[in-house]
């Protein structure tokens, strides 16, 4: 009988991750592409580490930023080491240099004259950005909040280090797959593959859609 209880899981920490890429990714996006400051490319360079370090190191960063002894866990007092929630932020921090850096390209791309007319005309920076700035590079926020939120659904690594692989609570499809060939399972794992890589394929394919130009 076909355990579901994985693709549910995926599809509720992919859900949660989504929100927090697309709230976090857009605020840095925008912040990198319109404020100068010293140490800029220092923040730049952290904000993209996780596409090159291992995921097993950006996992023990979140192991040691959210766990027993961290100011998050101790003076917060946020529990979300080995939870579903967890898993969501793994897979957020996986995913935001996606999102930071499409968005942040589509967003610097805007003609800030266009942005000036619409402050003398007395709009506020707040509808700046949402009337002027986004809906212009809206096509590139997409494209990025598409292969952030796809790279958390597929993230396996990262999310094993803080969340763990508890089946039916943070067991997610990737840690699922993994634990079916291990057990030899091979005919769950080919269906679950099977399921990821359709939802890649379609992902990509989206996102292909929104970047590439429109031939008439």
């Amino acid at each position: 009988m076909t355990d579901w209880r994985p693709l549910w899981l995926s599809i509720q920490t992919t859900t949660l991750s989504a929100l927090i890429i697309l709230v976090v990714g857009l605020s840095l996006a925008y912040f990198l592409a319109r404020v100068n400051f010293r140490g800029k490319l220092i923040v730049e360079t952290l904000v993209n580490l996780p596409l090159i370090l291992p995921p097993t190191v950006v996992g023990y960063y979140l192991l040691l930023g959210l766990g027993r002894g961290s100011f998050l866990y101790e003076t917060i007092g946020l529990r979300v080491i080995f939870t579903w929630q967890g898993a969501a932020i793994a897979g957020a921090i996986a995913g935001l240099p996606m999102m930071i850096q499409t968005a942040r390209a589509a967003i610097a791309e805007v003609d800030k004259e266009i942005e000036d007319a619409a402050r003398v005309d007395g709009a506020s920076e707040l509808r700046v950005l949402f009337t002027v700035t986004i809906p212009i590079a809206r096509r590139g926020i997409l494209a990025g909040f598409i292969l952030g939120t796809a790279r958390a659904l597929g993230d396996f690594g990262t999310t094993l280090m803080v969340a763990g692989n508890i089946p039916g609570r943070t067991q997610t499809m990737p840690l699922a797959i993994y634990d079916a060939v291990q057990a030899l399972r091979y005919d769950d794992a080919t269906f679950m593959v099977l399921i990821l890589t359709s939802l890649a394929f379609s992902v990509l394919w989206l996102t292909y859609s929104f970047m590439l130009p429109r031939h008439k």
